[in-house]
């Protein structure tokens, strides 16, 4: 991070040179919409739950910084490698059930209330660009995020939290203007990894995200140097 810090506030030193002093990098903002669907599992006392999906809608705002690699050989010069960063925190909202809570081995059991919710926070993606024509471009890279639980289990369940790692790819148009001005336009899918965790207050309880897969429209401002 402090890496990219230095390399952003030496773009920005750029601004008092002629624009014909081209160094290959692209700074700007970004704000994108989409659709996220997760599906998981709890188990209790060796007891595994059905299976549920969830699907929500989110909106993130992010700031990003590239650099060109024109001065690779042949095709390889039309790549461009990226670093993306969401800064605020993503929420899910709170999802609720009631279930029975067995005791044990016992045969008894009492019904309970429980409510879950998670915000995910520090997204981070790594990325390739692939410039099929001036306008056309290809995307593809890695992402990683921390996931934070919030949960209140009847069950008296409490389980912690976990870094995930995925993939995503897209599509995108490009328009830039003759000050070094671009706008954009992409359609991402992403593939998050599930995760298992175990109550911190009773090991014989788990919970497993199969995964999280989100797709989405981003559009983003910014400019050439």
């Amino acid at each position: 991070m402090k890496k990219i810090i230095i390399l952003t506030l030496f773009v920005l030193s750029q601004l008092t040179f002629s624009a014909s002093a081209e160094i290959g990098v692209n700074v700007g903002v970004s704000v994108q919409v989409g659709e996220a669907e997760a599906s998981g599992t709890e188990t209790e006392n060796g007891t595994k739950s059905v299976q549920r999906t969830e699907a929500m809608l989110f909106g993130t705002g992010s700031f990003f910084i590239e650099k060109t690699l024109d001065f690779l050989p042949g095709p390889l010069e039309r790549l461009t490698v990226g670093y993306d960063h969401v800064p605020h925190d993503i929420g899910t909202g709170m999802a609720s059930n009631v279930k029975a809570d067995l005791k044990g081995k016992s045969t008894t059991s009492q019904s309970v209330n429980n409510s879950v919710k998670a915000e995910f926070s520090d997204l981070n993606t790594l990325y390739l660009t692939l410039r099929i024509t001036d306008f056309l471009y290809l995307k593809g890279g890695t992402v990683s995020v921390d996931a934070t639980s919030q949960e209140e289990l009847g069950t008296g369940s409490s389980y912690g939290n976990a870094s995930l790692d995925g993939e995503v790819y897209g599509i995108g148009l490009n328009h830039t203007a003759d000050n070094g001005m671009f706008l954009r336009a992409e359609y991402n899918v992403m593939d998050i990894d599930g995760v298992t965790l175990t109550s911190t207050t009773n090991s014989d309880n788990t919970v497993t995200l199969n995964g999280i897969d989100t797709e989405s429209l981003k559009a983003s401002i910014g400019r050439s140097f």
